[in-house]
């Protein structure tokens, strides 16, 4: 009798180890196993009306430019398709990139419909068989997966339009893979938390409080880093998913390295040194993703290689280059 009461205590110390593993530990530790990464990247309608000659959906150029400066190629992903064509690509690519924009009604957007499909093929496929395939938001990208997870808009109109700010770091953002990894090393992190390097260009954000009133965001996701807007709004920069590959960041770290429109975008060595690691982080990510296209000829029809040269917007010199199709 003693001993089965020993084993009982010992099988529900166990049993108690294990649940706080599983919420507390960094759990997606995988083996790199993809030389050749292909990130997806969510094209989004064109809402101007002088820009539809060129096409009714676009992609701006720099986030292609990005992912390949860390060595993934990219796949445009169209808007308004079948599911069909969204469990062709899933099946295919290593990851999905969600860009920022301007897409009214988010959710129920062509951009909005398409992220949820991604979304949650991705949980679906790491619960059932730790499939990894990687998510990544950046501003309107962020803002669509806090919609995505609360199932609603929770967002707060802030002063953070070509907004240049160092992170708050959360308490805990050692225990994040983004910005606890040993690879990022602390000479970024001390040029994230001290300059003013990252660069917003939103309007609306998601609040802590926000954040920390709604269940399933809390449950969903760990708050790495935030800022406060000159209005005193405190907003959350970047979090990620606790059990899934899945981040988000409200700034543009891409517009350091590929965008030179007049504005504070920051362009000196420190800004685009944070920006490749954030670009060298996700293709990382990727990296661990074994989805394959069946073919290289089917490969090669979807790579955005293939796509009509893109347009310059505006000012040449100031880097607006997109590319555009018609849905």
């Amino acid at each position: 009798m003693v001993l089965d009461h020993k084993m009982s205590s010992i099988k529900y110390f166990m049993c108690a180890f294990l649940v706080l593993q599983w919420t507390e530990a960094k759990p997606l530790i995988k083996s790199v196993e993809n030389a050749k990464p292909i990130i997806g990247v969510m094209t989004q309608a064109v809402t101007s009306s002088s820009l539809m000659k060129y096409g009714n959906s676009y992609l701006p150029e720099n986030y292609v430019n990005y992912l390949q400066s860390a060595g993934a190629r990219v796949v445009p992903v169209l808007i308004n398709q079948t599911d069909d064509y969204y469990n062709m690509l899933y099946q295919s690519i290593n990851g999905l990139l969600f860009p920022g924009g301007a897409s009214p009604n988010l959710l129920e957007s062509g951009l909005g419909k398409a992220g949820m499909f991604f979304y949650q093929k991705s949980i679906k496929g790491y619960d059932q068989s730790s499939d990894y395939f990687p998510l990544w938001g950046t501003c309107e990208g962020f803002q669509l997966l806090s919609m995505l997870t609360a199932q609603k808009d929770l967002l707060t109109n802030t002063d953070t339009e070509d907004k240049v700010f160092p992170l708050t770091l959360a308490k805990d953002y050692k225990d994040s893979r983004l910005f606890g990894s040993s690879a990022m090393g602390d000479d970024i992190l001390h040029i994230l938390t001290t300059k003013n390097i990252t660069y917003n260009a939103h309007n609306w954000a998601l609040t802590t409080k926000n954040y920390s009133a709604n269940t399933d965001l809390k449950k969903f996701y760990r708050i790495i880093s935030t800022n406060i807007d000159d209005h005193g709004i405190e907003f959350i920069s970047t979090m990620e998913a606790f059990k899934y590959p899945i981040y988000g960041i409200q700034w543009h770290p891409e517009k350091s390295l590929f965008q030179w429109t007049d504005g504070h975008i920051p362009h000196d060595d420190d800004a685009v040194r944070v920006a490749q690691y954030m670009a060298n982080f996700f293709v990382g990510e990727a990296r661990k993703s074994t989805h394959k296209f069946k073919s290289e000829d089917q490969e090669a029809q979807h790579l955005i290689y293939n796509a009509r040269p893109a347009v310059n917007i505006g000012n040449v010199i100031d880097g607006k280059r997109y590319y555009f199709w018609t849905v």
